[in-house]
């Protein structure tokens, strides 16, 4: 006998994150994905980009900042497939940015995602997720390579791989914001 894999929506999904305690988990096309906890690496990195990010946008009053896998509902489907993705650190400027934040899931796609990889993290999942992140409006996506010390980072024009010696740019998303991608990594 085969079972037909149930899709839920993406309030369904907040429905049933409120009743899960530990586990960390985000809905992609549909489905119920578990993801692992990152690790100690993956903090501290995420935590030397995101203090720099965010001193960066508070002193220039740029919008808004998020870390810590925050949802973020990035397709919303007829035929069910919802996807609702986690971002480790998530930019939206001052002009999309909500007033006022709520419990739920954050319904307008992020003009600079950044996603720190963990040894957990499968290749196919990340291109997916950069995908679904540009495809529903995310102007420039970061994904970080602690194990060799690189940022892709990704925009409707291309991508391009940036070494330690490197200087990592906010551009036009996120004006007047650079570091060495050196600067990202514990010594």
């Amino acid at each position: 006998m085969v079972l037909e894999k149930q899709l839920i929506s993406a309030d369904m999904f907040l429905e049933y994150v409120d009743q899960i305690d530990d586990r960390l988990v985000e809905l992609v096309e549909g489905v119920i994905v578990d993801m692992s906890r990152p690790g100690w690496e993956h903090g501290e990195i995420l935590m030397l980009l995101a203090s720099r990010i965010y001193s960066h946008v508070r002193e220039n009053e740029l919008g808004r900042v998020a870390v810590g896998d925050t949802g973020f509902v990035l397709e919303r489907r007829e035929d069910g497939k919802d996807t609702v993705r986690g971002l480790d650190l998530a930019f939206i400027n001052k002009v999309k940015a909500p007033e006022h934040v709520s419990s739920g899931w954050t319904t307008v796609a992020p003009d600079l995602a950044v996603e720190v990889i963990s040894p957990s993290n499968e290749a196919a999942d990340i291109q997916l997720k950069v995908l679904q992140l540009l495809n529903a409006g995310t102007s420039l996506v970061w994904v970080v390579y602690p194990q060799t010390k690189t940022v892709a980072a990704y925009a409707a024009s291309g991508a391009k791989t940036l070494h330690e010696n490197d200087i990592l740019s906010g551009g036009d998303v996120l004006p007047g914001f650079e570091i060495r991608v050196g600067d990202i990594f514990p010594s």
